[in-house]
């Protein structure tokens, strides 16, 4: 067969298989993973049915089948970004329907029938099934007419005769998670926390006895406080507490000893958790591969970038990396019996739900089912490079790859900056279509992890305290000096992009560097001050950490907000929003354009009926990919290979 040579066109004007309509028809989101006997469970979150998020089971040989039937989708807003939105136990799944935030039950081969209420104003998260006592204890979120929502931790019956109000069992705190129940069903524990403190500043691990009349006695403060961040509390078989702290400067894995005493099992400059943003983290789990009381555990960790997952920790030899051809793991869950089920994926494998049977490794479910041809694939590459302040910045680097197409002679390819939301959060080297979107059509793309990034210990994480708009801008920009010096990228041609808070750096960057020559906002903010005003109660005093209290910062806050700089902004900017978005309201963005236009700087703003914050349909997903690149298209001076729908550029005349 005759070798075809590549073509030679420009950067960005590359034709490519990696098309919106591959990134929306098939490829799903995966999360949620959870065990049933011999069963997996999972949600796919389905951008072909408007981003309806549908529980999987599948059974041991091998059958998929959807458990929540439409028009139901299994969705907690607790806290806005939820997580754990169902259980399963003997065949029976609790869910929370997002559309009332009620909790239902559903029987095999039965339909839905609610739980709780239809009024009240509650929504649930992080259910767990108490069956001595036949309830469900679960985190609530009661929404008042006047005032903060109240959090608590409420009992619910598992299968009342007519739908039931909630009983709360805690409260006190501000917000709590990861309600445990201890084996033999005595013990309850928990993590709390208040204001002004995020999950990642400070927590509370908690321990209550549970009363015969399922209330709870006194609770102990186990560990936490002070500016120690406790997460993913889990009984062991045998009934030891485990939980991840990062009390060290690292989130590592430790265990009570039942007397007050927290002991640590792996001492590692490494990471065991992520950001508490949602509900139902399980980076660990116990494994039935030893004596009986051993509590041998199996966890995955993350060291500059990538995960792996190590095993045999708490037995007597030395705990050793599993080998697994994975280096981003999301959940670790234990199946009875042996094996091991894994929310997984790498650099050329998509986010699936990987069954670990001894050596043997099995693919349930890809998030992403498309075999692309060889040679597309950009692979992500870790970078360190130097930044402001001699602070080391990270990121990984996706070079232009397509095997069809090749630039012309002496030409660079233009630079999309990448800026993670958050900003507690990261990048990951994770195969991303929307990523490889980009690169098989000529750019280079840079996926910052800045500073106040998870992943590099808690002094990087804590690096952006008070610094929020200068450090992340200030590593962002010295990405793209790093890359341009070494002759990755046009420095004629470099792009930002971000949503949410990275949407937040990216109009930042825009505004206070001169960097960039264009950029992408996706439901950013742009005015701090509104966002004090005007968020959820979840993020209502993050800023406090990141910028200052409101009472005290006024000045800062003005200095960090781009809507009043608007005079330091020269190029072209492109802002897209969803109108149900409850946390960066859709004013933000509206605001921008209307001042980017008066003062006659080319703008495009595309908003979204029926989407939140983060984009879950199909359309709009495919609609937000092409238009940022027919937008970059019209400002770098190139033509995409693909049809896309023109984006009316106000104030355009190039």
């Amino acid at each position: 067969m005759p070798v075809t040579s590549p073509e030679t066109r420009p950067y960005g004007a590359w034709k490519s298989p990696i098309t919106t309509d591959l990134i929306v028809g098939e490829a799903v989101g995966l999360s949620e993973l959870a065990v049933d006997g011999g069963d997996i469970l999972w949600i796919e979150s389905r951008p072909s049915e408007r981003g309806r998020s549908v529980i999987v089971r599948r059974s041991p040989d091998g059958v998929l089948r959807d458990v929540v039937p439409p028009p139901f989708a299994s969705r907690s807003r607790v806290h806005e970004y939820g997580g754990s939105s169902y259980v399963a136990a003997g065949g029976t799944v609790w869910f929370v329907n997002f559309t009332d935030q009620r909790i239902w039950r559903i029987d095999a081969g039965a339909e839905p029938v609610p739980v709780t209420v239809e009024t009240g104003g509650w929504r649930y998260a992080d259910l767990v099934l108490d069956a001595r006592r036949g309830r469900l204890i679960a985190v609530g979120e009661h929404h008042r007419e006047a005032g903060e929502p109240l959090n608590a931790l409420v009992s619910v019956t598992a299968a009342p005769s007519e739908p039931r109000d909630p009983v709360v069992i805690a409260s006190g705190a501000d917000f709590y998670g990861a309600p445990r129940l201890s084996p033999d069903g005595n013990r309850l524990a928990w993590i709390e926390w208040s204001h002004p403190d995020m999950p990642w500043d400070a927590t509370r691990l908690m321990v209550a006895g549970v009363l015969d009349s399922g209330l709870l006695g006194k609770a102990v403060e186990v560990d936490g406080g002070d500016g120690v961040s406790i997460v993913q509390p889990s009984w062991s078989p045998s009934g030891a507490l485990h939980y991840v702290s990062d009390r060290s400067g690292w989130w590592n894995l430790f265990r009570w000893d039942g007397a007050g005493a927290s002991v640590p099992l792996l001492p590692m400059t490494a990471e065991f958790a992520r950001p508490y943003w949602n509900f139902g983290q399980a980076t660990y789990d116990f494994t039935e591969d030893g004596a009986p009381g051993t509590n041998r555990i199996v966890a995955a960790y993350t060291s500059k970038g990538f995960w792996s997952l190590l095993g045999g920790i708490g037995g007597d030899a030395a705990p050793s990396d599993l080998e697994i051809p994975y280096d981003q793991i999301g959940t670790v869950k234990s199946i009875p019996g042996g094996g091991l089920a894994l929310l997984a994926g790498g650099a050329r494998e998509s986010v699936s739900v990987v069954l670990l049977m001894g050596s043997e490794v099995r693919v349930a479910r890809r998030s992403a089912p498309v075999d692309l041809p060889d040679g597309i694939v950009s692979v992500a590459r870790a970078i360190e490079f130097p930044s402001a302040g001699g602070r080391t910045a990270h990121a990984f680097l996706y070079p232009p790859t397509n095997p069809d197409h090749r630039a012309p002679a002496g030409t660079l390819p233009p630079l999309l900056v990448k800026s993670h939301g958050g900003p507690t959060a990261s990048a990951s080297s994770q195969l991303s279509l929307p990523i490889q979107y980009w690169t098989s059509r000529g750019f280079a793309v840079v996926d910052v992890n800045y500073a106040g990034s998870s992943g590099y210990g808690t002094a990087y994480r804590r690096a952006l305290d008070g610094v929020w708009g200068i450090a992340d801008v200030e590593d962002c920009e010295a990405a793209a000096n790093h890359l341009i010096d070494q002759g990755l990228a046009d420095p004629d041609r470099i792009a930002i992009t971000g949503g949410s808070a990275g949407g937040y750096t990216t109009l930042c960057a825009l505004t206070f560097t001169d960097r960039f020559r264009a950029g992408g906002s996706h439901y950013g903010i742009s005015d701090l001050e509104a966002l004090y005003h005007d968020t959820h109660k979840f993020e209502s005093r993050y800023l406090d950490r990141l910028i200052g209290p409101l009472e005290t910062s006024a000045a800062i806050i003005e200095a960090r907000s781009p809507i009043h700089h608007l005079d330091q902004i020269a190029c072209p900017v492109i802002l897209f929003q969803g109108m149900e978005d409850k946390v960066v309201p859709p004013n933000q963005a509206e605001m921008m354009a209307d001042a980017l236009r008066a003062k006659g700087l080319p703008v495009a703003l595309l908003t979204f009926e029926g989407e939140g914050h983060g984009f879950r349909q199909g359309t709009t997903i495919k609609r937000t990919l092409e238009a940022e690149l027919w937008f970059y298209g019209r400002i770098f001076g190139f033509e995409p290979a693909d049809p896309i729908e023109p984006v009316e550029i106000d104030n355009w005349t190039g």
